[in-house]
């Protein structure tokens, strides 16, 4: 396997894995920013809202 083979197979992957990780980091600031100030009683409240629209967003809504 040459070196443009190689490559050709692995950007997709690389692609691929950038994607996933900058929605992961988006979905880690979406609760730092929803956290921020909720009172502890309501942090369950927000952190299912927060799940719900991360999945809705992810297209696997139940």
């Amino acid at each position: 396997m040459n070196v443009s083979e190689w490559a050709a197979l692995m950007v997709p992957v690389v692609a691929v894995a950038l994607v996933a990780l900058v929605a992961a980091v988006a979905a880690v600031l979406v609760v730092i920013v929803a956290m921020r100030g909720t009172a502890s009683g309501d942090r369950a409240t927000v952190l299912k809202a927060v799940a719900e629209v991360i999945r809705a967003v992810r297209g696997t809504r139940r």
